[in-house]
C-alpha cells in the first residue's frame, strides 16, 4: 500500500499544482514616473516584484503597500489593485486586464523598453522594472491553498527568490524562441519560493497542514494520504506505516492538523472528486467513486453531499454550466472595456 511516490508527494505540492502563471512583464523605461497600472481583472493570485526602482501596491479597500527593489507582494483576488509610482500619483490609471497576461495578446512580450537606454547609454533615470505574474487557479484542490492566504502578503528581499529574479532578468533581456514558456515557469518558481518564505516567516501563522508536514510522524501520514488517497486507510494502518501506536498517531495528527486522520482523508477525497467531476465529464459516478476510494457509489454520493453540500450530479451540473457560460457585461452596466494588446503606461 505504500508506494514509491511517498517521497515526492506533499500537501503543498498537491495544492499548488493547479496554480500556473500567465506572466505579464513590463520593462524599465515603460514605467517612468508618473505612472499607474490598474489590474482590473482580480486574478485569483497576482505576484508583483521589482528588479530596480520602487513603487506602491494599492489594493482595493486596503492600505497601500510599499514595494522596493527585489521585494515581492502577492495579492489575492477577486479585489483589484493598482501599482503606482507614488501614493496619490497624478498619472491616469491604465487598465491592465486579463489580456495583458495572455500569450496570444502579447503577455510577457509586452516588455517595451526593457533594453532601452538613455542618450548617454545609461539606464533611464527614475525608471522602475516591474515583473508581474497572474495566476489562474484551476479547481477545488488549489482553492484550498487560496483559503490559507491573506488578501495581501509580502516577502522582503534577500531570500531564496532572489536567485529566481536574476534568472528572470537574464531571460527577459534577450528575445529567443520559447521565451514565453521559460518566463512563465520562472514565475511559477518565484511564487513557490515566495509562499515558502511567507509560511516560514518568524512569528507567522501558517496553515496547520504546513507545519504538520514537517513533523516526522504526521508528515509521513499526510504524504501517505496524498500519495494514495484511494487506499483503504485506517488509523491503525497509518500508525503501522509511520512506526507509532494508533493512539499516538490519532492524537498527534488531530493536535497538529486540527482534525482526525479519517476526517482529513474524507475531505481530501471529496476535493479530488470535485475536480474529477468537472474535468472528466464522461466518467460515471461509480468510476469517480472508485478513483477516490469508494466501492459503493451511493456511499460516495452520501459522503460528497455531507462534505460539499450538494450531491455529485448537482455539483457537476452547476460547475459545468458555469464554465460554459462566461460572464458578460449587460448593456448599460458601465463596465469598462478591457485593454487589448498590453498596457499603455503614462510617463
Amino acid at each position: 500500500m505504500c508506494s514509491s511516490n511517498l517521497a515526492r508527494v506533499d500537501v503543498f505540492s498537491d495544492l499548488i499544482r493547479g496554480v500556473r502563471a500567465h506572466g505579464s512583464l513590463f520593462g524599465s523605461s515603460t514605467l517612468s514616473p508618473p505612472w499607474a497600472l490598474h489590474f482590473v481583472d482580480g486574478a485569483p493570485l497576482t505576484l508583483c516584484t521589482v528588479l530596480t526602482g520602487a513603487g506602491w501596491v494599492v489594493p482595493e479597500n486596503r492600505p497601500p503597500e510599499p514595494l522596493r527593489a527585489r521585494e515581492t507582494i502577492v495579492v489575492r483576488g477577486p479585489a483589484t489593485f493598482t501599482f503606482v509610482d507614488e501614493v496619490g500619483t497624478q498619472a491616469e490609471p491604465i487598465a491592465c486586464g486579463e489580456h495583458c497576461a495572455t500569450p496570444e495578446q502579447g503577455g510577457t512580450r509586452h516588455r517595451r523598453g526593457w533594453n532601452d537606454r538613455g542618450g548617454d547609454g545609461g539606464d533611464v533615470a527614475g525608471a522602475t522594472t516591474l515583473i508581474t505574474g497572474a495566476y489562474p487557479v484551476r479547481g477545488e484542490i488549489s482553492r484550498r491553498l487560496l483559503d490559507a492566504l491573506p488578501v495581501v502578503l509580502r516577502v522582503d528581499a534577500g531570500g531564496t527568490a532572489d536567485a529566481v529574479l536574476d534568472h528572470l532578468a537574464d531571460e527577459a533581456a534577450v528575445d529567443t524562441p520559447g521565451q514565453q514558456v521559460v518566463l512563465d515557469r520562472l514565475l511559477d518558481w518565484m511564487l513557490v519560493c515566495t509562499l515558502r518564505e511567507w509560511f516560514d516567516r518568524p512569528g507567522g501563522e501558517p496553515p496547520a497542514w504546513w507545519a504538520a508536514q514537517r513533523d516526522p510522524v504526521v508528515g509521513d501520514a499526510l504524504r501517505l494520504l496524498h500519495a494514495e488517497p484511494a487506499a483503504p486507510w485506517t488509523v491503525a494502518a497509518l500508525a503501522e506505516h509511520t512506526g507509532v501506536s494508533r493512539s499516538t498517531l490519532a492524537k498527534r495528527f488531530a493536535d497538529l492538523v486540527g482534525e482526525p486522520p479519517r476526517t482529513y482523508l474524507t475531505r481530501w477525497r471529496m476535493t479530488l472528486a470535485a475536480d474529477l467531476l468537472v474535468e472528466q465529464e464522461a466518467a460515471t459516478l461509480a468510476q469517480i467513486a472508485r478513483t477516490v476510494g469508494y466501492s459503493d457509489p451511493f456511499g460516495f454520493s452520501a459522503a460528497f453531499k455531507r462534505v460539499r453540500g450538494a450531491n455529485p450530479s448537482e455539483f457537476r451540473n452547476n460547475q459545468v454550466q458555469g464554465t460554459r457560460t462566461p460572464p458578460r457585461s449587460e448593456p448599460g452596466s458601465g463596465a469598462p472595456p478591457r485593454s487589448r494588446g498590453g498596457p499603455r503606461v503614462r510617463s
